[in-house]
């Protein structure tokens, strides 16, 4: 099988040859600790990670043509340091939001997450009606960077390919929370929600827009949307608030996709889920993850509760790979089997590796991940 075929099957509900191994990836800290225990300055840790269990990679896939579709603001804010003292970088980001991150990281993090650093907030760039009416200004699905010229011509190249071609959008929580903050969002929910059932109408019918040129032209393998909106035990807004301001942008997005013969539709987000499972369940959404276990998940309880209605990547206690051994084995045995025998599931790392687990722990892992999934 190609990639794509075995991570459709397998995603699906399917046969495929073997289930996509995809055990986790470290980020630069991890790497950091990784390169003084045995995984070599430069080695892509993908890579080398199969050279090392003596697994045979799979044929490279033809040049992938990229959509060239831009979902942000255009044009961004400009980035630039505001201050820098103390050990800090105060900084006003690409989205117009003031942050503030430690200088033991270069600024330009704040363009993509590339370990595990928090930041803190200080002003947001939506703060009034006016604010509100000058940001949309950014969002004109119409803009003639927005799309490519050629773009029918890349979807024509991409209808026969190998790998698996991917739309990723903001939710509408996720984007509300860029423009106003976690915060403000939360309490505008409350004592404006018409403010914000303007704002999320809105962002539902701009990527509806930006996204239909895509849709009509090729058949994706999968639509992701990013949301982040679950903490510890419970989810950061209640199943009633997603309801009323975000179920209306799943179902039509959902509709659309559905109708452009896209099989998958998934939902990233961290932190506890299950309050929101059924909800994503509704809205036709049939992919999750990374079901962070520390966050008071239970994939496999999930699999007994929905069934084959949603399928998973992840959900592999991380803390239990950083402790290894026997205990890194029966959180593996725990979790694999079971799922694996329904299929809809691709498990690996409930989150990005950190960097309390070990090179040596994370091959060991890797291996007996390898063995359950039919690589060795």
């Amino acid at each position: 099988m190609t990639p794509r075929e075995r991570f459709l099957e397998a995603v699906l509900f399917g046969q495929p040859d073997k289930v996509p191994f995809n055990p986790g990836h470290g980020r630069e800290s991890t790497l950091e600790v990784w390169h003084q225990q045995g995984l070599p300055e430069g080695a892509n840790q993908y890579e080398y990670l199969l050279e090392v269990l003596g697994i045979e990679p799979d044929p490279p896939s033809e040049p992938a043509v990229g959509l060239g579709v831009s979902f942000r603001m255009i044009p961004e804010f400009e980035e630039k340091v505001l201050e820098h003292k103390d050990g800090h970088y105060i900084v006003q980001d690409w989205m117009g939001a003031i942050t503030e991150i430690s200088d033991k990281y270069d600024y330009t993090y704040i363009r993509s997450a590339k370990d595990f650093v928090t930041r803190k907030w200080h002003k947001f760039p939506v703060e009034t009606r006016a604010d509100w009416e000058e940001m949309k200004k950014r969002f004109d699905p119409h803009h003639p960077e927005r799309h490519p010229e050629d773009l029918v011509q890349r979807c024509t190249a991409l209808q026969e390919r190998n790998f698996v071609l991917a739309i990723s959008i903001n939710g509408p929580f996720w984007q509300l929370r860029e423009w106003l903050g976690f915060e403000n969002l939360c309490m505008m929910m409350l004592d404006d929600p018409d403010f914000i059932e303007d704002m999320a109408d809105f962002w539902t019918e701009f990527i509806s827009q930006t996204m239909a040129p895509i849709l009509d032209n090729v058949v994706v393998d999968y639509v992701m949307i990013s949301e982040d909106m679950g903490f510890k035990e419970h989810s950061m807004i209640s199943p009633a608030m997603v309801r009323r301001f975000l179920v209306p942008a799943y179902e039509r997005w959902g509709a659309e996709i559905k109708q452009s013969g896209c099989p998958i539709y998934a939902m990233d987000s961290d932190g506890h889920v299950g309050e929101l499972l059924p909800i994503w369940i509704e809205c036709d959404m049939n992919y999750s993850f990374p079901t962070e276990v520390a966050a008071g998940n239970d994939i496999v309880e999930y699999r007994r509760l929905y069934g084959k209605k949603m399928a998973y990547l992840g959900g592999i206690d991380k803390r239990a790979i950083a402790k290894g051994g026997l205990v890194m084995e029966k959180e593996v045995l725990r979790v694999v089997p079971p799922l694996l025998e329904d299929g809809g599931f691709l498990p690996g790392c409930d989150h990005g590796v950190p960097a309390d687990v070990s090179w040596p722990d994370f091959v060991a892992y890797s291996r007996l991940l390898a063995h359950l999934l039919g690589w060795l």
